[in-house]
């Protein structure tokens, strides 16, 4: 599900007539039948004249797709900001990114996880750019438009209010930034090249509106890849809280086998992920030959 889509001259008109956060929400309303909160509509102002800038040069065609807010099929995530076209091989193509109002964040010594400032306080989250290469690989791997289209996904993360500190995309996460680059406060020059490496042309046809009515089927490579974590070998991905909750439970596992029971309870509702997580957690430990039990 799309909340908004348009065209790159569109999403630029509107952000211009200062309408884009309203027409969002309106879109929001007509889709989900509720208005969201204002902080998002906030968050959405202050993203989009960033975004704005980014796109709004001559050398991106007007005909360009944008989607912004695209739920990904299966899950409650969101992807936030979407440009669509053809690349320089006249394939269909996808750039998608995350956005962040970060200022700051904290290393943590979990992979992939950082600590972030939100106004309720502190807490840790998966890394900006694992959360773009998640989303691009979720998609790659259920949408049957993108696997018989073989349309290529691009993802990166936009981190607009953040002032380069040598960490967020520096050495500790350096495997995660090489698979979906992370930009900062002074990159909108490098995301505009990253954007236009990728989306050289427009589409005759609207790419992401038959992708979001697309089938949903596992790939194979799916497949495979869930037959290859069960004989032990790397893990099955997940998406956001699914990454942090696994990542906290592996640390907590080694800090065990120092002689100190931990304990950790994962609550959620159907569909939220629980035995994809424990299912991460029980190769992954058993590989490490540790006596593991999980219940469910």
């Amino acid at each position: 599900m799309i909340i908004y889509r348009a065209t790159k001259k569109q999403f630029v008109e509107d952000v211009f007539n200062n309408t884009i956060a309203d027409n969002i929400d309106e879109a929001f309303f007509e889709h989900l039948g509720r208005h969201t909160s204002p902080n998002e509509v906030r968050s959405w102002q202050n993203s989009m004249q960033y975004m704005f800038k980014v796109v709004d040069t001559p050398e991106l065609p007007d005909e360009a797709g944008v989607a912004i807010e695209y739920q990904i099929p299966l899950t409650a995530k969101r992807v936030d900001f979407i440009i669509s076209g053809l690349n320089a091989q006249k394939k269909a193509q996808l750039v998608i990114i995350e956005l962040k109002q970060w200022e700051t964040a904290e290393p943590t010594p979990k992979p992939g996880i950082v600590v972030a400032r939100f106004q309720q306080g502190k807490a840790e989250v998966a890394h900006p750019s694992y959360q773009a290469w998640s989303y691009a690989y979720m998609l790659s791997n259920y949408n049957l438009t993108i696997q018989e289209r073989d349309v290529n996904i691009s993802p990166c993360a936009f981190l607009h209010n953040y002032t380069p500190d040598g960490m967020i995309n520096g050495k500790l996460y350096e495997d995660y930034v090489a698979k979906a680059p992370v930009f900062l406060k002074n990159d909108a020059a490098r995301l505009q090249d990253y954007i236009l490496r990728y989306v050289r042309y427009c589409s005759p046809e609207d790419i992401i509106w038959k992708i979001d009515n697309g089938r949903l089927r596992p790939s194979k490579q799916l497949a495979d890849s869930l037959t290859s974590m069960l004989k032990g070998n790397d893990e099955f991905i997940m998406l956001d809280d699914q990454k942090v909750v696994y990542e906290s439970a592996v640390y907590l596992a080694k800090k065990a086998q120092e002689g100190k029971k931990q304990v950790l309870i994962v609550e959620g509702g159907p569909g939220t992920g629980k035995s994809v997580l424990a299912i991460n957690l029980l190769v992954s430990l058993c590989h490490q030959k540790r006596c593991t039990q999980i219940s469910l």
